[in-house]
């Protein structure tokens, strides 16, 4: 399984981004889909998943209402669009599959649930 990510750049504070992650291999539908991003600890911090037939969203508590994650099967592809960006959300955004179908949230916040990974795309929010 291969994913490409795109979509990031530099925006000012305020404006908007939308990312794409396109995966071969593998059948997309059976894949719960998320976002994560490198936090300051250089951790992957989650930022929103999705389930297999976007069913099931989770979102973290500070993208609320200003990012939305969505997925087109047919097209083997997720996108993260990014509204009202701020500074903090400056990171280097990673797409993520999982084979698994998660039944509780803290399955689909943790990395260990996604065994593929893009490359990660870079998003500076400039205030």
């Amino acid at each position: 399984v291969q994913l490409q990510a795109s979509g990031g750049g530099s925006v000012q504070a305020g404006g908007s981004l939308r990312l794409s992650c396109v995966v071969s291999g593998g059948t997309f539908s059976t894949y719960t889909m998320g976002w994560f991003r490198l936090g300051p600890e250089k951790e992957r911090d989650f930022v929103a998943a999705i389930s297999r037939y976007s069913g099931t969203i989770y979102y973290l508590d500070s993208v609320k209402g200003r990012f939305t994650i969505s997925r087109d099967n047919a097209k083997s592809a997720v996108y993260l669009q990014m509204n009202a960006l701020k500074p903090e959300d400056t990171a280097v955004y990673y797409c993520a599959a999982g084979a698994t179908d998660p039944i509780y949230y803290r399955d689909y916040v943790t990395t260990s649930t996604y065994g593929s990974w893009g490359q990660g795309t870079q998003v500076t929010v400039s205030s």
